[in-house]
């Protein structure tokens, strides 16, 4: 896993994200699958950062501190989804296009896996959908 800054090109704002790799970032942006968070900009652009180094003020460190709230809200979000949404696994993109293209079927809160093809796809035939990383159980 890799943490860039980014930088909108057209609000000027800052934001960081979480890559498995820089090939990843470049892959993301090439599907245009990047926006900006404050104006929905896909002109994004990744900056210099940091190292993250280890000292023995590691744990008042802002960043950290950061990162543990951010892994507090993402489980308490999982935790309403779970609870709120169906679970169809890796049928994910199928069962947002029988929603979206079969009117007469219930409308129903529904979560998954799919590749990114899968939703750029949902995305030209203008099916909406959201992701957020996944933090399993078992990972601190």
């Amino acid at each position: 896993m890799i943490k860039y800054l980014l930088n909108c090109k057209s609000c000027k704002q800052e934001f960081e994200s979480w890559f498995a790799s820089s090939r990843e970032f470049d892959k993301l942006k090439k599907l245009k699958l990047l926006n900006c968070q404050w104006c929905n900009s896909q002109k994004i652009e990744k900056s210099l950062m940091k190292p993250n180094l280890s000292n023995s003020n590691f744990k008042q460190d802002k960043a950290y501190i950061n990162n543990k709230n951010v892994k507090k809200k993402l489980k308490e979000y999982q935790k309403f989804i779970k609870e709120n949404f169906e679970y169809v696994g890796e049928n994910f993109a199928y069962e947002a296009r029988s929603i979206h293209y079969n009117k007469k079927k219930n409308k129903k809160n529904i979560f998954g896996k799919a590749s990114i093809e899968d939703i750029k796809e949902l995305k030209e035939e203008g099916i909406q959908t959201s992701t957020i990383p996944w933090i399993e159980d078992k990972e601190n």
